[in-house]
């Protein structure tokens, strides 16, 4: 059992050398994925960092996988989300197979989408709460309630009187599946 809490040191020196070195590839795959490594824009991306963060805590806190595996394991999930990436921004098939499109959840004026809000699993009470945390006191200024392919829920509101003249670029590939 005290095993649990102590450990000896060659171990100790392993964990820091392990933990320097992934730590270190991290830095250099994100430098040269650049700042859409991080980025958690598409649902890919999300999963990427998830098993990125897995694989680094696995492989600096035991010795299964070694310190080369799990180096192997990370430039080959950072080579993956870059393939991915450029074969999504030239392939709208790829995007669309690989992304959750964004869904309306709230229209012009404030007028719910129930129908939506069931496909997306939100609440009405969950709603209300990124309305009042965007300070939308008045429904009549809502423009747009949007939750994006990442599980972020957008407000657009205010006096934008251009947004009631046609539907807005900014509402393109937005899913609404209450007017189908």
């Amino acid at each position: 059992m005290l095993n649990w809490f102590i450990t000896e040191p060659r171990a100790l020196a392993a964990v820091a050398a392990s933990t320097l070195g992934m730590y270190v590839l991290l830095i250099c795959c994100a430098r040269i994925s650049g700042v859409r490594s991080f980025a958690e824009m598409s649902t890919f991306d999300i999963a990427v960092s998830v098993a990125v963060g897995s694989l680094i805590a696995t492989t600096v806190a035991t010795s299964s996988p070694p310190l080369a595996q799990g180096a192997a394991a990370l430039v080959v999930l950072y080579v993956l989300q870059l393939g991915v990436s450029h074969v999504r921004a030239r392939r709208r098939i790829a995007e669309r197979t690989v992304d959750n499109r964004p869904i309306l959840l709230m229209g012009e004026g404030g007028v719910l989408r129930h129908r939506n809000l069931v496909i997306a699993r939100v609440t009405e009470d969950d709603l209300r709460t990124h309305l009042r945390a965007a300070n939308v006191s008045d429904l009549a200024e809502v423009r747009a309630v949007v939750m994006e392919g990442t599980g972020t829920i957008h407000v657009l509101h205010g006096e934008h009187p251009r947004l009631a003249e046609s539907r807005p670029w900014i509402l393109d590939n937005v899913r609404d599946h209450s007017d189908h």
